[in-house]
């Protein structure tokens, strides 16, 4: 159970709230697959409409769902089981093997590709072609006047709306 020092303090409801959203995806989730495996039509995107994955969600808010409850699941002192499961449910076996192989060779967090937990992020929507969309992920590592930025390109496979590369 999540236990918070502070529950006024914003950034505790606001990991609260995130918690909360993941743990009812997660629960979500069992319902999915028989839902998910029927047969559907394909799709034809509008010109000016957003690329969508099949999940549903245009596929920068699948990046930013994940981004949202992953942070937050590592900001957890428990989250550890939380976060192996928000990878299993967005990221492709072929990413989470690479993931696996980086994070042994430079001892930090593949996702954020750092040894520590970002204060905020931002996902924005970038092009897409041939089955995949790019979204520019930017995380906040430092408040203040001058806060600290890093930025990350995350590839998303349109077909299967998974989480397909994450890279600077």
């Amino acid at each position: 159970m999540l236990q918070l020092r502070n529950a006024q303090d914003p950034r505790s409801r606001h990991l609260i709230g995130r918690t909360l959203l993941a743990s009812a995806l997660l629960t979500a989730v069992a319902a999915v697959p028989a839902v998910a495996a029927a047969p559907q039509a394909p799709r034809t995107p509008a010109a000016a409409a957003p690329v969508r994955s099949d999940l549903g969600a245009p596929a920068y808010q699948q990046v930013a769902h994940f981004y949202g409850a992953y942070i937050d699941a590592v900001s957890a002192g428990d989250g550890g089981r939380l976060a192996t499961a928000l990878r299993t449910f967005y990221l492709t076996p072929r990413l989470r093997s690479e993931l696996n192989t980086w994070e042994q060779r430079n001892h930090a967090d593949g996702v954020l590709r750092a040894q520590n937990t970002p204060l905020a992020f931002r996902v924005t929507p970038g092009d897409s072609a041939a089955g995949h969309t790019w979204s520019t992920v930017r995380l906040t590592w430092s408040g203040g006047e001058h806060p600290t930025y890093s930025y990350l390109t995350v590839r998303s496979d349109l077909r299967n709306g998974k989480i397909s590369g994450i890279g600077r």
